[in-house]
């Protein structure tokens, strides 16, 4: 099976060298995204809700570019530096996700690129 890389400029820049959406067939993975501003330099840290809600704007964007959005996400994997944190962002992902959850998991980590708080991955199908 082929697989493509999707890209968009107007999504925030990977801050290494991977590409942040592969496409298989009808199925997109989306690599670990944190909270960059529009710049990868740039990270936005400065509260667990508002470094979360970022994430999930970056999510939104890599996944319009993708011609979807978070409607077909299936699975995602949310990394997280503290646990403790699990329930404010929590509490920002459920936002996203009202009417239909994906299958998910939460994972501790104790640390991050750009020391971020939070991370997330996810598996969508178009």
């Amino acid at each position: 099976m082929a697989k493509e890389v999707i890209y968009d400029p107007s999504a925030p820049e990977p801050i290494g060298s991977y590409s942040l959406v592969i496409q298989a067939g009808n199925r997109l993975f989306i690599s670990g995204q944190i909270a960059t501003g529009p710049s990868a330099c740039q990270i936005i840290t400065s509260n667990t809700t508002g470094e979360t809600a970022k994430l999930m704007k970056n999510l939104s964007e890599i996944l319009t570019s993708a011609c979807i959005d978070f409607s077909h996400i299936v699975k995602s994997t949310v990394f997280l530096e503290d646990m403790n944190n699990f329930l404010p962002v929590n509490e920002v992902y459920a936002k996203i996700f009202p009417n239909l959850p994906d299958a998910n998991e939460t994972v501790g980590e104790s640390r991050f690129p750009r020391d971020v708080n939070a991370e997330i991955s996810c598996n969508a199908v178009c």
